[in-house]
């Protein structure tokens, strides 16, 4: 990126930056810049960032490392003038701009909430050093050296594509990928003592924390290629992208008994009595996103957990239960629309569509840092720092999807059947296992995975709106299966279907009605920008969530965005940019707009009454007082002028025999304090005759 810049802009960055450049250096000029550039502070602590700026970086790393967007975003300025972004016209003659993060500081960035923790990418930026040197080295075919970000391009061309790994892992010996799909089968996470007993290495070396892994065999390999991954002090995982492409032959393998399966349950009949159909949850986390901007919310401090009053307060004003409530703030918060950035129609989620929204929602549940269904605190930002360390539920929830994709698809199955089909998933006996360990280290009790399964199902999928619920309400809440069954709908199958791409896929647009005005009723529909729809928050109300969000532009919403300054012109123009606006709308605006009259604002610090006209005219015309009062007065007295001592205007008016009376009776100038005599000292002093021709005074 750097030698792709005019030589013109290169210096300008070095004195922008304030890089010393040493030309007896053997490497250039550019490569000395590149060099300090990775070594920038605001890559490790991105708090020296504005808000807006580290939200943009985050959507930027989310896509690649490339992101194409429609104008300029907001917090673009200060990463291109730290050079950790780069922008450029989009490729291939493309409409907009492409914003580019490199790969050394791609690599490096912490991982955020809405981020896979068990993804390559968030395992890098947390690598030691002397594995990040090992897997730069192993891509380069060389020793790496100093700084290792800028020897790991290699190694993420490889890594970050997903054409690229596949052709990696088939690279693999019968030993490696053998050990690779055995922890794959039980868990992708082991500890150093279950790796050396999987890989039946004889040789153990204890360190600190008990075994520590040797520096031969095939762990080692595969922790040089980047397909596995040492967590402090003695924990190894398998990188999500890794398992997914080592476990797609054991999936490809169960397909007959799959098949088995399906024709079972379609001979049997699970058709409900009654049923809980699921809702879309893009009104919902809209509707959250508006609350928040009208009633000042928007300074919930990052990286702690939603207020309980707050998620109280909003579930009672839109009718929610206060878990999906919490559960769509949550999300909503780890999505980014809670942030001023989204407001933004040049940088996601502000560019994302209404109708685009659910499946951000569902990538963001996907990638396990907003919600956790193992934890006893769903919302991990509730969660001390120091124990978020992120549990092994995503297992689970691969395990329950796929159960869901072979049973629940275009019919009902019953909760029972669905959760013994899952206990006899290779997969549950692993996560038993990493349920325990991981509870064991964060201080919680060890979950069973088959009712953390059960609450996925239940309440996640079903607010995700992938899930509808037949049966009782009473057996869901006492554990009782029996009558209870379930049915992926529509909308859950084009989710479930998103688990075989990476989070960073264009969200699937689906097909909706189109936003229309009724009187003073906004109906949002699925092609508004999400943008456009978070800039009404100021001046309208939300007034339905089914079946889709409806906001209403009330009086009392247009005088509270007049209050706020906006004006009426810029409230048609932000509604016009959704829907045309109705006839009756357009009245309330211009109704609201009249101008009935105008006043003068006079600057003042009291008002004096004066019931006596003639006392008027006397404070009036005597120089002493005039000047300090605000002239023409209105009827009744006199406007006391800004910065006039009230002490000096008593004094002066009760020399003119008129007194102020004050709230507490009559105003009278406070005394001055005569200092103490000292001890000894006579009360009684003599006074001297004046001298001749000189004045005396009191």
């Amino acid at each position: 990126m750097l030698r792709a810049l005019p030589p013109s802009e290169v210096d300008a960055l070095v004195e922008r930056v304030g890089i010393s450049i040493d030309p007896t250096k053997r490497i250039d000029k550019v490569a000395q810049i590149a060099r300090a550039l990775v070594r920038s502070p605001e890559l490790r602590d991105p708090s020296r960032l504005p808000s807006a700026s580290v939200e943009l970086l985050r959507r930027v790393a989310e896509a690649g490392g490339a992101l194409v967007v429609s104008s300029v975003p907001v917090g673009l300025e200060p990463l291109v003038r730290r050079a950790l972004l780069f922008a450029r016209h989009a490729p291939n003659g493309g409409a907009g701009i492409e914003l580019v993060l490199p790969t050394a500081m791609l690599v490096q960035l912490k991982s955020w909430d809405s981020e896979d923790p068990r993804s390559i990418r968030s395992r890098l930026s947390e690598a030691s050093f002397e594995a990040a040197s090992a897997i730069a080295s192993h891509y380069l075919g060389r020793p790496a050296t100093p700084p290792v970000a800028l020897a790991l391009e290699a190694a993420w061309e490889a890594l970050g594509d997903r054409v690229a790994l596949a052709k990696e892992v088939a690279k693999l010996s019968f030993h490696e990928r053998r050990l690779l799909e055995q922890l794959e089968q039980i868990g992708c996470e082991v500890d150093t003592q279950e790796l050396m007993d999987v890989e039946r290495e004889p040789m153990r070396v204890r360190g600190v924390y008990g075994v520590a892994a040797g520096r031969r065999g095939a762990a080692f390999a595969l922790e040089k290629r980047g397909f596995l991954f040492h967590v402090p002090p003695n924990r190894y995982v398998v990188p999500s992208e890794v398992a997914a492409i080592i476990g797609a032959e054991r999936r490809l393998g169960l397909e007959t008994r799959r098949e088995k399966i399906r024709t079972f349950v379609a001979a049997e009949d699970h058709l409900p009595r009654r049923a809980r159909f699921s809702k879309d949850p893009a009104p919902a986390c809209l509707a959250l996103a508006l609350f928040v901007r009208s009633e000042g919310l928007l300074d919930v401090r990052p990286g702690v957990g939603t207020p309980r009053s707050a998620v109280a307060r909003m579930a009672q004003k839109f009718g929610c239960s206060l878990e999906d409530t919490a559960f769509f703030a949550a999300l909503s918060r780890a999505a980014g629309l809670w942030d001023a950035a989204a407001s933004s129609s040049a940088s996601p989620p502000g560019t994302l569509l209404v109708g685009e929204l659910g499946a951000c929602l569902f990538d963001t549940w996907r990638a396990g840092a907003a919600w956790d269904e193992a934890r006893p605190e769903r919302e991990l930002l509730r969660v001390p720092l120091e124990l978020r360390d992120p549990s092994p539920v995503s297992v689970i929830r691969t395990v329950v999807m796929t159960a869901l994709r072979d049973l629940g698809e275009h019919q009902w199955v019953g909760v029972r059947e669905l959760l013994a089909y899952m206990v006899d998933d290779a997969r549950i006996a692993g996560a038993r296992r990493l349920l325990a360990r991981w509870a064991k280290r964060t201080g919680v009790e060890a979950p069973d995975p088959i009712a953390t399964a059960r609450t996925i199902v239940l309440e996640s999928l079903h607010a995700l709106g992938a899930v509808d619920v037949g049966g009782g309400e009473r057996g869901a809440a006492d554990g009782d299966d029996s009558e209870l069954a379930l049915r992926v709908t529509a909308r859950g199958r084009e989710l479930f279907a998103r688990c075989d791409l990476p989070c960073s896929e264009s969200f699937a647009r689906r097909a909706s009605d189109p936003s229309h005005m009724v009187e003073r009723v906004l109906k949002v529909g699925g092609d508004a920008r999400i943008a456009a729809l978070l800039e009404l928050a100021p001046f309208v109300e939300v007034s339905a969530l089914e079946p889709g969000l409806e906001v209403e532009l009330s009086a009392a919403g247009i005088a509270r965005g007049l209050a706020l300054g906006i004006c009426v012109d810029e409230m048609h123009r932000r509604l016009q940019a959704i829907a045309p606006v109705s006839e009756t709308a357009e009245r309330a605006l211009v109704e609201a707009g009249t101008v009935l009259g105008s006043g003068a604002f006079v600057p003042a610090c009291g008002f004096l009454w004066v019931e006596d006209r003639e006392l008027c005219a006397l404070l009036r015309s005597r120089a002493s007082v005039a000047e300090q009062f605000v002239e023409p007065s209105p009827p009744g007295g006199l406007l006391i002028a800004p910065g006039v001592d009230v002490e000096r205007l008593v004094r002066r008016c009760r020399a003119l025999g008129i007194e102020i009376h004050g709230t507490e009776g009559v105003l009278r100038a406070r005394r001055p304090t005569i200092p103490p005599l000292p001890e000894g000292a006579s009360t009684m002093k003599r006074v001297s005759a004046p001298t001749p021709g000189a004045r005396t005074s009191a």
